[in-house]
Order: C-alpha cells, then sequence, then structure tokens
C-alpha cells in the first residue's frame, strides 16, 4: 500500500465494512443455535461443531497474520489477513443455519 491518505482511509474503510458483516453473520448465528438449543433440536454433531470450530479459525487466523507480517505488510493488510478466516466462517455458519 502507498502512503497515499486516501489508499490507507479506503483500505481500513473496507475492513470495517468486512468486521461489521462478520458482526452481523455472527449474531445470527448466535440467535439460531441458542433457539436451537433451547428447543432441543441441536445435534451433538453440531454442539462439537459449535465448540470446535473457535480453536481452529484463532488458529488460521493467526497464521495469516504472522505470514502477511513476515511478508512486510502494512497494517491494513494484516489486519485484513487474520479477520479473513473469521468473515468465511461466520457465513458460512449462516448459510447452514438458513436451511
Amino acid at each position: 500500500m502507498s502512503n497515499n491518505p486516501m489508499n490507507m482511509m479506503f483500505a481500513w474503510m473496507k475492513i470495517a465494512s468486512s468486521y461489521n458483516q462478520m458482526m452481523l453473520s455472527s449474531s445470527e448465528v448466535i440467535v439460531r443455535r441458542t433457539m436451537m438449543m433451547a428447543s432441543g433440536t441441536m445435534t451433538l454433531p453440531d454442539a462439537m461443531s459449535m465448540m470446535m470450530e473457535k480453536g481452529t479459525i484463532y488458529a488460521t487466523a493467526t497464521e495469516r497474520a504472522a505470514v502477511a507480517m513476515a511478508s512486510g505488510a502494512d497494517p491494513a493488510k494484516i489486519t485484513a489477513a487474520a479477520l479473513k478466516p473469521y468473515s468465511t466462517k461466520t457465513q458460512s455458519n449462516v448459510l447452514m443455519l438458513r436451511r
């Protein structure tokens, strides 16, 4: 990324937008899973998946951020690399739970 302030601003705006979308998706996932637990329709594989995915996503996000940092990426690209696994997983969870 260049040192152009406009480019930096757009990069951080894109990250903020992606983060907001992830937060909306994760809120929907929490509501849907809570309803499944309350109604007794959550299966054991669903419950295990819900617990196990946290560590996997954290490890992937940390690895991608470390690779971006080691490659000399700027802070916006490092942040985007770390955020991507969380965004991908929350979106896939929403799509799966909507079925």
